[in-house]
């Protein structure tokens, strides 16, 4: 069974920055695309049997990316980085609130909301803002 990452999104305000900052990083740089981290996860094998980075965004865990790849490296200062490879595509999820942390956590796929398109309650048509606040509000 995978096992997850979960990290917060800082500079994202929703689901749709995100596959837009994603899409401007992929059109910059060739090859794949990376998140780079200071940390190596040391449970890197059970990640890349089929995990996925999960993103807090204001507060709620409504996105994911699908983890290809897990470098280390040495950046141009000389400190120990690591490049968290992604899929391109950003998925959607069912929006679950989730409070603040620094770094990243494992997440285990119990924990994990499901993917919009899973659902079967016409949340994916839904305007994301409204997602949002219907979540903050427990009614979804």
């Amino acid at each position: 069974m995978p096992l997850h990452l979960l990290k917060l999104c800082v500079g994202a305000d929703s689901v749709a920055d995100l596959r837009a900052w994603t899409r401007m990083r992929r059109e910059r740089q060739s090859g794949v695309h990376a998140h780079v981290t200071r940390m190596f996860p040391k449970r890197a094998e059970e990640l890349l049997d089929g995990g996925s980075l999960y993103w807090v965004i204001k507060g709620q865990i409504c996105a994911r990316q699908k983890l290809i790849g897990i470098e280390p490296f040495v950046d141009s200062a000389g400190i120990k980085r690591c490049a968290l490879q992604l899929d391109d595509e950003v998925v959607a999820l069912r929006p679950r609130p989730h409070r603040a942390f620094q770094g990243w956590r494992y997440f285990e796929p119990a924990e994990a909301p499901p993917d919009l398109d899973a659902t079967s309650s016409g949340l994916a048509e839904m305007p994301e803002a409204l997602r949002r606040q219907l979540s903050e509000l427990g009614l979804i």
